[in-house]
């Protein structure tokens, strides 16, 4: 059994945020899971080319955009799953940070962080 306290895990600045990451690979779960915290006013560009993520948020609000431009808010109680390497922008909304769930498969090792660029998606 593994328990684990947020305070107590590796913390990563992924550029316009948080990442607490909880499970990682080397957990041996077969996923992980981390607490995003996404900073208000934030816009960034995203992929994942080797993981497939599920995001939920409990708090704050914001969107996520699909590269052809469709827009998805998101706030308490959304789920957006990633389930297509999709590239997306992510935004929090400009007045409050957004507390997200972010569940990758395979699991990320934990100390990846994004390189945000405006002209392309930040990979990994």
């Amino acid at each position: 059994m593994i328990i684990r306290q947020r305070d107590a895990v590796d913390s990563v600045d992924w550029g316009n945020g948080t990442s607490d990451r909880l499970l990682v690979e080397r957990d041996g779960m077969g996923f992980a899971v981390a607490h995003t915290i996404v900073k208000a006013g934030t816009s960034s560009k995203l992929q994942y080319r080797r993981h497939l993520e599920a995001c939920y948020c409990l708090s704050g609000s914001g969107a996520v955009v699909e590269a052809d431009g469709t827009r998805h808010e998101i706030g308490p109680g959304t789920l957006y799953a990633l389930d297509a390497h999709d590239p997306h922008v992510l935004e929090a909304s400009a007045d409050e940070d957004m507390h997200l769930v972010s569940v990758f498969n395979p699991p990320i090792n934990g100390d990846e962080k994004h390189r945000l660029d405006p002209t392309g998606y930040s990979q990994y």
